[in-house]
Parts: structure tokens; sequence; C-alpha cells
């Protein structure tokens, strides 16, 4: 088997799949192995600060390991399961803060335990809101702290749930970062794919029309999907599930729908009629699959 590795002063985009770690790519799981930085993003409760900073960990750190950009942090050879510094502090490890926790490192875990050498790890955090000031900021930083690595002649690997540009957080490093360094990417299993197989049914057949929606689209332009195309895919339901749901009835397609959250993940959900579906916002992970039943088969 051709052991691909990470090639110096390269910016990968990496995909990771929706949750599975056995669905990593073999390529992934080789840069992932090989790289000399690997940076995600993380869960957060503040605005990044302009120092910025990154953690180096030894070749015996355990997983779990979250850092946020803009850490300072006293690290040695091995650092504890779980380690979580806060944005701007500085700490000794084993000190637990509230930062969050990043789903792309915790898909990509086993890859990244299997390493043999020394691991540099730069956490973005990310603020969950749609005011974009914050996310764009944490954006910047974190291109300049990529920057910095790819000129000392690292390789540096972004870990992006499902794949890098389908809806995927890379998208934004590589507008900024493409211009300047060489950037590759390795696609990932979308979300979408793999709530089909969760499900068993085929997204599209024959002359199907398929679309993909996000619960950020106004409630005219899902009503517009749903009423145009046979199947379609409402990614990013989460605090839209309510309006989902309603919009699903509006629109007569209630008994399509599928419900899924966390997929591929230990606390997967499924739920085939929706209409048991409380009315409320539900996880941020999570979609819904609405396909004819009636179909030409």
């Amino acid at each position: 088997m051709h052991n691909f590795e990470a090639q110096a002063g390269v910016f990968y985009g990496v995909g990771v799949g929706p949750g599975d770690p056995l669905l990593i790519t073999l390529k992934a799981h080789h840069l992932i192995r090989s790289a000399d930085v690997i940076c995600y993003l993380a869960n957060a409760t503040a605005t990044p600060d302009a120092k910025g900073a990154s953690l180096t960990v030894g070749a015996s750190s355990a997983v779990g390991t979250s850092v946020a950009v803009g850490t300072s942090v006293a690290v040695g050879t091995s650092v504890a399961v779980g380690t979580s510094v806060a944005v701007g502090t500085s700490s000794a490890v084993g000190t637990s803060l509230a930062v969050g926790t990043s789903q792309a490192r915790d898909i990509a875990q086993l890859s990244i335990a299997s390493r043999s050498h020394p691991l540099i790890e730069i956490a973005i955090p990310m603020p969950m809101s749609t005011d974009r000031t914050a996310a764009n900021a944490a954006y910047d930083l974190a291109a300049t702290q990529i920057t910095e690595q790819i000129k000392q002649g690292k390789s540096v690997v972004f870990l992006c749930e499902g794949d890098p540009l389908f809806f995927g957080s890379f998208s934004y490093l590589l507008e900024r970062l493409s211009d300047a360094h060489e950037c590759l990417v390795v696609p990932g299993i979308s979300s979408v794919n793999g709530a089909a197989a969760a499900l068993q049914l085929p997204l599209t057949l024959l002359q199907e029309s398929f679309v993909v929606m996000t619960g950020r689209h106004t409630d005219a332009q899902l009503e517009q999907a749903l009423n145009t195309h046979d199947s379609v895919v409402i990614m990013k339901a989460g605090r839209a599930r309510p309006r989902i749901l309603a919009i699903l009835d509006k629109t007569g397609r209630m008994a399509d729908a599928n419900y899924l959250a966390y997929i591929g993940r230990e606390k997967q959900e499924i739920l085939m009629d929706v209409a048991q579906l409380a009315r409320q916002s539900g996880p941020y992970f999570s979609l819904f699959v609405v396909l004819r039943q009636e179909r030409n088969w």
C-alpha cells in the first residue's frame, strides 16, 4: 500500500467524514499521521486575542488535548487526556478551562493516536454565531499562524468534518492562503452521503431533481425547494428545526421527510416519522432528508 506523506510547506484541507473514524480515507489517514502541524476548529466561548500561539505535543501525548489559538502553554512530552485551555490564557498542562471541543479532531483521534513523531496542534476557537465578524477574526488569526508554520517549512493539515469544500470551514482558510502558498484538498464523505447510507435510501434516481439547502435559508426559499424538487436535503437544522417542520407540513412533505443527527457517531439519531419530532431547537449536527415516497424505480 502506498504510504502517502505530507510534504513540507504545503497546506492540506483534509475531510474526515461525518463522524465514523473508519470512514476517513487512507490518504487522509496518512496525512494526519505524517503532518508536522494539525489544525482544526474548536468550540469557543470568547473571541481569540491577538497574541496567538500553538501547542507542541510530544509523541507520547494522549488523544483529547485541545488548546485554543491565542493560548500560551507549557508542555512536556506527555499531555493528559482532555486537557483544555481557555483562549488568551497562560497555563500549565492539566488545567481544565472552558474552551470546548473539536468535532473534527474527535473523529480523527485514532489517526492522531497512531502517530510516532511529535505534533504541533493549532485549535481555532470558533463562536457558534450567525455574526460573521467574530468568525472572520478567528480565520484571520488562524491564517496568520498557519502561514508562520508554512514559512518554517512545516506541512500543515486542517481537519474538516465531512468534505472540506462542501459547506466546509476549510474554504475560508483556502481563500486566505491559496494565493501565497501551495494548498491541496483531500475530499471526505459528506453528512449528506452518510445520511443516505444510514437510511439505506438513494438520494436521487433517474430524472429526480435534487437540491441541498440549510436551515439558514428563508421560509420562502425552503418552500420553493420542497415544492420544486423531488429530493431535498436540509442541512444545519439546529435552531431552525421548528421552522423546518412547519414548512414541511405546509408543503405536504412531512411524510417524505427523515431526520438524522450526529451521523456516524455513538449518539446517532434517526427518525423516519418526523411528525413525532419535538418542535424545538435540535443539535447543530442534524439534517432532514426529504425523498418522494412514490419513486420511479
